[in-house]
């Protein structure tokens, strides 16, 4: 399902997406009333979700979407954005996105994301990442738009319990990297990555990639 304002956005994706022989557009909403409705009726697998959109946003959408009782298999929410309000991004992510990808992103970029969020990963978008930390290391950043930011000097006391690769590993999942890379970076094996990468989301209480790169910004592991 698709959920943007923009009439030649949602026409633009749903050509690409049904272009696929394993993927079609269920449904197309123009705000998040009607995302959420939409989504209630349809149960998507995925939802491609616009954040600024008249009347309700796409973050309260993304937060209403993401609890839904799906049979057992939750309804995952890409977040598109133009990257102009990146708050509001973080906020979605917090509220339960699997990624975010910017609007202007290669059709094959897309689909293989759509892909990887169907098989229950998350996506951060390499160039959205860059976008992101430079954000975030603004003086007067907020994750939220209604929340202050951590303090300068805390740090989540789940952070302790990573030992020093996993730490290293978890860095270059807040640079975007793949599993492979991070292998190829830090000269071990990709069975030993994805192992680092299991205990970091166990330990931080991270649900996939998002909210571990998250818990890296927050906790100053990016510089």
């Amino acid at each position: 399902m698709i959920a943007d304002d923009q009439e030649l956005v949602r026409a633009g994706f749903t050509m690409v997406i049904n272009s696929q022989p394993d993927m079609q557009v269920v449904g197309q909403a123009s705000n998040g009333d009607e995302a959420i409705r939409l989504a209630e009726r349809l149960m998507p697998d995925i939802v491609l979700m616009d954040v600024r959109m008249p009347g309700m946003d796409g973050i309260t959408a993304t937060e209403h979407i993401t609890r839904m009782d799906n049979g057992g298999r939750p309804i995952r929410v890409i977040i598109l954005t133009t990257f102009d309000l990146d708050e509001y991004v973080m906020a979605a992510i917090h509220a339960g996105a699997s990624g975010f990808l910017l609007k202007d992103t290669e059709p094959e970029t897309l689909l293989r994301s759509i892909r990887t969020v169907y098989q229950g990963n998350a996506i951060i978008a390499p160039t959205a990442t860059k976008r992101l930390i430079e954000k975030m290391l603004e003086p007067n950043f907020h994750m939220t738009p209604a929340a202050p930011a951590p303090s300068a000097d805390y740090t989540d006391p789940e952070l302790e319990t990573l030992t020093d690769r996993e730490r290293e590993v978890l860095v270059e999942i807040a640079h975007g990297l793949s599993n492979q890379e991070i292998a190829d970076k830090l000269f071990i094996s990709l069975p030993t990555v994805k192992t680092h990468v299991a205990h970091i989301l166990q330990k931080i209480n991270a649900r996939d990639r998002v909210q571990a790169v998250v818990f890296a910004y927050e906790n100053h592991l990016v510089q």
